[in-house]
């Protein structure tokens, strides 16, 4: 049996996940990352996505809005804006998430227009994952 790590998901609201994994698919701000036991210790931001802990137990996905992962060798830690599981979320959900994001793309100043471009694509794009 390959190796297993500690992962963590934790929102504002409550912790998701506290379970034995062998990986995490992450969506990294910079691209989508695989964290798996003794991997090299690295923090990242997050963006707008799904990740998804595989572990002996089965696979458990999660939607996240932003936040920070610490991955080191012995696991992995998510503490993330807003979490929930996959199956909770709803297309209304999605729906006003998208909107404050298109909000405050029309909002923005020069020097946070990307970002808030960015933001709003990430939404968008995890909206179409959600398969809502």
């Amino acid at each position: 049996m390959a190796d297993t790590m500690q992962f963590e998901l934790v929102s504002p609201e409550r912790r998701l996940a506290s379970i034995e994994v062998i990986s995490v698919q992450i969506p990294g701000t910079e691209g989508d990352m695989t964290a798996m036991a003794d991997h090299m210790p690295l923090i990242t931001t997050l963006r707008p996505g799904i990740l998804v802990a595989e572990g002996p137990a089965g696979t458990e996905e999660y939607f996240v809005t932003g936040g920070f992962a610490e991955i080191s060798a012995k696991g992995t830690s998510v503490l993330a804006e807003m979490a929930m599981p996959k199956a909770e979320v709803t297309a209304e959900q999605m729906q006003d998430l998208i909107e404050k994001a298109q909000s405050a793309l029309e909002q923005a100043t020069a020097e946070n227009k990307d970002a808030a471009a960015k933001l709003a694509a990430d939404m968008s794009e995890a909206y179409g994952a959600l398969g809502l």
